[in-house]
Order: C-alpha cells, then structure tokens, then sequence
C-alpha cells in the first residue's frame, strides 16, 4: 500500500471495503465558502465561479477528500416553478410547493438545460473536476423521487396523495425518476465522480418499512439502475439499519449512519456490502468544544473504520452556518492524526 494516497485513490479503497492509508474524511462545508470569501449566502450562489473558489479554499483548510458541487437542495424543485427563499444564517429553501395534485396526470419531467441554477451546479462541477486533475474526486447530489414531492406539494399533501392516491402517487414518482435520472447522468458527464442519492422519506424515521417497500424501494431500484455512476444513498440524519438489507439491493454503494444509531451496528449490518458513511452530530457541533470535537472524531473512527468501507463525515450532508470554525479545524485535525490505519483504539 503506498504511504500517501491521493483522495480519489483513498475513497475508492473504502468503497471497496479496504483500509486505505487513513480513514477518508469529508466535512460538507456547503455554506461556508460564502464565508471565506465575505460575500452574503444568496450572493456566493449567484456565481458558480464563487463556488468554486469558495470549495478550493475550503479544501485547503479542512482537507476534505471530496469536492462538493452541490449549491442548495431547492434547487431540484426551481425546476419544477418553485421559488428558493435565501436567508443569511442557513440554507436556502424551498418556497411554496409548485405543484398541486390535479396537476400531476399532465406532468412532464424538466429539461435540465431550461433550469438556471441546475445549469450553474453544472458549471460548478465542471470547474471543479478541471481544478481537482482526477486527484480529489468532485461529489453531486440528487433529491430521490420519493422525497422531492415534499419540496413539489409539501408534506402534508404528499402524505395524502401516498395514502389516498396512490395511482398519482405513481405518476408523480414516474416523472420524478426521468428528472432525476438526467440530472444524475448530466452531472456526471460534467466530471462528477459520484451521486449523493438523498432519499430521507425512505427512512424509517419518517417512513414505515411498508409504505418504503411499494414506493421508495422500487424507485430506489429503477432510478439507480439508470445512473451511469457509482451513488450513495444519504438518508439525511434519519435512521437506515432496519432497511439495510433492502438498501443494499437498490445498488447503492454507501449509505448514511444517523448519531440516532450505533454506529458499531450500522457498520457490522453493511459490512462488505455497503460503505458506512457518518456520523457526527452536525446540530451538536454548534455547541462543541474542540475538546468534544476530538472525542467524537475518535468514538466514529473506532466504531467504524476498523476494516474499511467507512468515510467519516456528518450524519447529514450539510454542517450548519453556526458551527465555529475552530470546532471544524479541531475536527479535521482529529480525523487525520487518529484516523490512521491501521486504527489503534484508546488503551491500545
């Protein structure tokens, strides 16, 4: 094994199921380059270029071993009419749902090409993937058809229509997988080297296993199998272990770890299956002291790195505006001094 490998090579390894030189680390910093670069949230993702800058610098500090060309998750539902409400202090979100139920039998999927921001995430990542060199891998994401309906006819309408409608409920996954499947596909032509697959309404803290298994499952399995890439699924803070067994079937090859599970657990129910991706606790760390910061960062790496196919991150894709800086830099630095292989536990 060589002594240093480069980022791509370390993410590969573990997604094989292999310990790699040391434990692959990610923090989403998604908003913070705004930051770095002293520019409002709305006004860094006006501008891909600003992205951009703000990911290599971000990079630079934390060193993540991904690159993320991801801007906002509402920016799936722009295409389908809906508003994206900025604020200073979080992530965009979505305004009022576009769609209405009487809408759905005449639906038809977005182009990606007719949506602004979708076309800006693409120029994101293809700068990225120039500046990387294949180094450092560029990660995109994608809203699954099962949970963007949240974001198209909010909550409460959604869990109507899957309860009384299911026949529209089937129409509007149909259209749904054909968006998400060209927005995959488009975003790794673009150089991205992996999809993040987030699917949050299959988890079981928000879905019962029956209501995932007739719409959620069978979407998981059609829409992946037309994704030319490899995809993890990120089931966005919630609980995943009683379904891994389901998940590991879609074609996924990493889900996410919720801090709501053991993550000793979740690492034995996937093991040589799928790569634990987790799990530290993103709301937390807005009150962690780099003390706590160094612990946390141990207790993840000791439960689920020995072996490989574990990439310590957050347990939700996104670490939130709050969190200090310094909590960030003690995290990193933890990552890379105890994050080794072989990893030796406390006491050893």
């Amino acid at each position: 094994m060589k002594t240093t490998m480069t980022s791509a090579e370390r993410l590969g390894m573990a997604m094989s199921h292999q310990e790699a030189d040391r434990v692959p680390f990610l923090l989403p910093t998604v908003l913070q380059g705004a930051r770095e670069l002293g520019l409002s949230i709305q006004a860094y993702f006006s501008r891909a270029e600003h992205v951009v800058e703000g990911q290599i610098r971000l990079r630079a500090k934390y060193h993540n071993d991904a690159l993320l060309g991801f801007m906002y998750g509402a920016q799936e539902a722009e295409a389908f009419g809906a508003e994206t409400l900025f604020r200073e202090d979080g992530p965009p979100n979505a305004g009022a749902p576009p769609l209405r139920m009487e809408s759905i039998p005449s639906l038809e999927p977005p182009r990606v090409e007719d949506c602004p921001a979708l076309v800006r995430v693409l120029h994101i990542i293809e700068l990225l993937a120039k500046r990387a060199g294949g180094t450092v891998p560029v990660m995109a994401s994608v809203v699954s058809p099962f949970s963007l309906p949240v974001m198209q006819l909010g909550f409460e309408s959604y869990l109507n229509l899957l309860y009384d409608r299911p026949d529209l409920a089937d129409r509007l996954l149909e259209v749904n997988e054909e968006f998400c499947v060209a927005w995959a596909n488009a975003q790794l032509a673009a150089g991205a080297g992996a999809i993040a697959y987030a699917d949050p309404v299959s988890s079981p803290s928000i879905s019962p296993r029956p209501l995932y298994l007739r719409f959620g499952y069978p979407a998981a399995c059609r829409t992946l199998s037309r994704i030319k890439g490899a995809v993890a699924t990120s089931l966005a803070s919630g609980r995943g272990l009683a379904i891994v067994d389901d998940l590991a079937s879609t074609g996924t090859v990493g889900v996410s770890a919720s801090v709501h599970e053991d993550l000793a657990l979740m690492k034995a129910a996937c093991r040589g299956r799928l790569t634990v991706m987790g799990n530290l606790n993103a709301i937390e760390m807005r009150r962690w002291s780099q003390a706590d910061a160094i612990a946390n960062v141990r207790d993840a790496i000791e439960m689920g790195a020995p072996g490989g196919g574990f990439v310590l991150t957050d347990n939700h894709g996104e670490i939130p505006w709050q969190v200090p800086d310094d909590v960030l830099l003690a995290i990193s630095e933890a990552a890379l001094e105890y994050g080794r292989y072989p990893i030796r536990r406390r006491g050893e």
